[in-house]
């Protein structure tokens, strides 16, 4: 009798297992033929190698998720929707490295500048400016008086050890201590050339949830979690590391903790 329950566990268990590799390998396809722009159903099918009343179920499934956009035997996927269909895939085993390499660069920077828009910052996105002899550039600026949010959209492909994390948190930092030394400067035009104070706040953007959401006091955001850590950010910013504006020519303050 227990060699019986033990049998059905297990069969529970690998049709469990195999639904979840087939939505990985569904949503694997989907994000392949969607970057650039809608795909004919019958060529996802092909693609997916899966029987294909199982792909059609499973492309109506991820439609009722609001995934794709299935209409006229056309499927669409907006840079939401395929940023979502990734995190989806991880969480169904799909390589990480193989679901980076799906994405492109721009439909993170995308995502950073319309959640900003959304919540009532002025966005300017790749802020190029020479500053000490050298050229900066960071990737998404949101400002919504008194912070100018700076964010860096890491496309890795793994998970960091604690040294890269270090090393991309400090590089992030050093660009954002740069900007709001430059000021005032034409190349910012979301920054307004005036004597008020401004809190500058770099941010390490990620596709994943890694062990550790702070380091040094820098944020590091999922991109799925982007609107809440919005959310709570007026609320917080005295608690993460901060660039004022009227004392960035001082020597910046660091918490050498890295905080769980």
């Amino acid at each position: 009798m227990r060699e019986h329950c033990n049998f059905q566990h297990l069969n529970v268990y690998t049709m469990v297992m195999l639904r979840m590799n087939v939505e990985a390998q569904m949503l694997i396809t989907v994000l392949e033929l969607t970057r650039d722009g809608s795909i004919a159903q019958e060529t996802i099918n092909k693609h997916a190698r899966i029987p294909m009343q199982v792909a059609s179920k499973l492309l109506q499934m991820m439609h009722n998720d609001h995934l794709i956009y299935l209409y006229d035997n056309f499927v669409e996927a907006s840079d939401i929707q395929r940023l979502e269909m990734a995190v989806r895939a991880l969480r169904s085993g799909a390589d990480l490295e193989r679901v980076s390499d799906l994405l492109q660069w721009k439909e993170f920077e995308g995502m950073a500048a319309f959640a900003l828009e959304n919540n009532g910052y002025l966005v300017q996105r790749n802020v190029r400016f020479k500053h000490g002899g050298r050229r900066w550039e960071i990737d998404v600026v949101g400002l919504r008086k008194p912070l100018v949010v700076c964010m860096d959209c890491k496309h890795w492909h793994h998970r960091l050890c604690e040294s890269t994390t270090k090393k991309i948190v400090n590089e992030q930092i050093a660009r954002v201590h740069a900007l709001a030394i430059s000021l005032p400067n034409p190349a910012i035009r979301i920054v307004p050339t005036t004597s008020d104070t401004y809190k500058f706040l770099p941010v390490v953007l990620s596709l994943i949830v890694d062990k550790s959401k702070f380091f040094e006091g820098v944020p590091i955001v999922p991109i799925l979690q982007l609107q809440d850590f919005l959310n709570h950010l007026p609320t917080c910013t005295d608690s993460l590391f901060c660039i004022n504006s009227n004392s960035a020519k001082a020597p910046a303050s660091r918490q050498k903790k890295l905080v769980d």
